[in-house]
């Protein structure tokens, strides 16, 4: 890449100025020259937040916006035509992933966030239909003002995207949490602008489209997940009625060596039913950084010394590792859960179980963030971790693959991060979510002073030593950043990367002239395989 391209127009590979000025003015011409712009404060937006201030080089050439379903496929119609790129994002918050920036320099970014409409909310079967720029604010506002007993599983920061958060696989924290179980039928609009509906929506007027995941045939729903293959523009979503008894509890261990025996007790006890939601194991600087900052505490170079570590985890009572979870469900219920709960997990060294129970007159005035979170009342309190080194001018990089929930792979996983932190000069903040009873992500989150550039150069570079070093134990990750989702991709290499060939394959396919998102995980169209792409 030419050393001055930073201060070059950005254009689509082998796309002349006039040729996208052209285009640009036909997606005008098509859905309103209001819904287009290229004004370079609006395309601010669309760069990784964390980057080094002007560092950015993943820049948009323009970003079109469009209110409906038709606007969407005319875009995609013209795109074809003008072979121009396009980058759809919903809410554009994934910011620890790259933000919403486009993988390719000078694509035109397809802003959904005006198509931000719930369509529906059915009470009696439990479901909600949405469209891409619902934000999780707007779900749960739309619950409460209808009144309807549900709530709905979110995410820990509510401005992001129902559906953006779904496609890309994200954790949210309530029953139908597990396994990402949420979602429900699909509207696509397809590389050749062709509307598609999945499962039962195949058919006309089926109403088990938001309530049955397949129909008949191949199931393709997942195939529009963390893929480019097509653009969601309408998503069921299904809603939980409210419990009688919601109780978050708390998890206390005090002897990090006794991480992976909790491990282990949170194994059986998903398996079981015991826990049916998504638990959230974090060590102590992962918990402190949403209550604090990292200069509150150490203003030295290198990690936080464990004597400092050990003063955090007493001085705001978090222990060496705490975890958040939380039952649901009839009183009674409840009440013998949590007596088998705190009795297996209190028999390890140096674990505590707390928590209260709360009607639901108490839960949108719950104290702590956490707890709120858990039942659905989404805020952006929990987004001060952003700020962990760096204060409102910091940022982080976010490395998670995905391990079996033993002692065993826990352990190690922790062995291998946190050493490799070490090495790096870097604090080492790490977690779990489990998927599921048998799964879980191990969360690396990587903090950095956008201040400094050295710092956050050390970062990306260490997360990408990280995705290298984790494949090597046949860790892989569970969503991708943005800078190094062709090194993600490339760890998938069972059978001469027979998953990635099977996915060009597919690309090629469906989307022959390479305009939707080229680059999403690792799948790029034979249009850019054949312009270098990707570019290593």
């Amino acid at each position: 890449m030419p050393a001055n391209i930073e201060s070059r127009r950005p254009t689509p590979p082998n796309v002349t100025e006039a040729e996208l000025d052209r285009a640009l003015a036909a997606f005008a011409a098509a859905i309103g020259a209001d819904k287009v712009s290229t004004d370079p404060e609006v395309l601010k937006d669309f760069q990784d937040p964390y980057q080094v201030p002007g560092s950015a080089t993943n820049l948009a050439s323009g970003v079109v916006s469009p209110t409906t379903v038709e606007d969407v496929q005319a875009i995609v119609r013209l795109a074809n035509e003008h072979r121009i790129p396009l980058w759809p994002i919903s809410r554009g918050k994934n910011n620890g992933y790259g933000g919403a920036a486009p993988q390719v320099r000078g694509a035109v970014m397809l802003s959904l966030k005006d198509m931000n409409k719930v369509l529906e909310i059915d009470e009696e079967l439990g479901y909600a239909i949405v469209e891409p720029g619902v934000s999780w604010f707007d779900l749960h506002d739309a619950i409460e003002a209808g009144g309807h007993n549900l709530v709905a599983s979110i995410v820990d920061i509510g401005w992001g995207g129902v559906v953006s958060n779904t496609l890309e696989h994200g954790l949210t924290y309530m029953p139908y949490s597990i396994d990402q179980a949420s979602h429900c039928g699909f509207e696509v609009v397809l590389p050749s602008g062709d509307l598609l509906r999945t499962g039962s929506g195949a058919m006309d007027n089926n109403p088990t489209w938001p309530l049955y995941k397949r129909g008949l045939g191949p199931t393709s729903s997942e195939l529009f997940m963390q893929s480019n293959l097509g653009i969601v523009t309408k998503m069921g979503y299904w809603l939980m009625p409210k419990p009688e008894v919601y109780m978050p509890l708390w998890l206390q261990l005090w002897d990090d060596s006794q991480m992976p025996a909790v491990v282990d007790a949170l194994r059986e006890l998903m398996l079981d039913g015991t826990i049916d939601m998504r638990p959230q194991l974090s060590n102590t600087l992962c918990m402190a950084s949403m209550l604090t900052a990292r200069s509150d505490w150490y203003d030295g170079v290198g990690p936080v010394p464990e004597e400092i570590i050990d003063k955090i985890a007493k001085e705001l009572g978090l222990g060496r590792w705490m975890m958040r979870f939380a039952l649901y469900g009839d009183e009674a219920i409840v009440d013998h859960n949590f007596a088998k709960l705190k009795k297996r997990f209190e028999s390890i060294p140096t674990v505590g179980v707390f928590g209260e129970k709360h009607g639901a007159d108490e839960w949108e005035t719950l104290p702590n963030p956490h707890e709120r979170v858990q039942i659905g009342v989404p805020s952006l309190d929990l987004y001060k971790m952003a700020g962990w080194s760096g204060g409102d001018e910091g940022g982080h990089v976010d490395f998670s693959p995905v391990i079996p929930l033993t002692a065993k792979h826990a352990k190690a996983a922790q062995d291998l991060f946190k050493s490799m932190c070490t090495d790096a000069g870097l604090d080492y903040l790490g977690g779990m979510l489990p998927i599921n009873a048998r799964a879980t992500t191990f969360i690396n989150v990587i903090p950095f002073d956008t201040k400094n550039p050295e710092q956050v150069r050390t970062a990306y570079d260490h997360a990408k030593r990280m995705v290298a070093q984790a494949g090597k134990l046949g860790y892989g990750e569970y969503r991708a950043h943005l800078s190094f989702m062709d090194l993600a991709a490339d760890q998938f290499g069972f059978n001469d990367h027979a998953q990635g060939r099977f996915n060009e394959t597919l690309k090629d396919t469906l989307d022959p002239n390479g305009i939707i998102a080229p680059g999403k995980s690792g799948i790029w169209g034979s249009r850019m395989r054949q312009a270098g792409y990707p570019q290593r």
